[in-house]
């Protein structure tokens, strides 16, 4: 679940982030998907860190 929201997160994340830059549609979803991959790898070690834990 964590990785799910992370995914979301990031995505949200990028699309804004590139939009404060000023770059257009494609600049938006470049930045979206990249961040989206870097939120949900960062979800996954917390979810099999919290998972170690327990």
């Amino acid at each position: 679940m964590i990785v799910i929201a992370a995914f979301i997160l990031g995505a949200f994340l990028g699309s804004r982030r590139a939009g404060k830059l000023g770059g257009n549609r494609r600049d938006r979803i470049q930045y979206a998907v990249a961040f989206a991959v870097i939120f949900a790898i960062i979800g996954l070690f917390i979810t099999v860190f919290i998972d170690r834990m327990a």
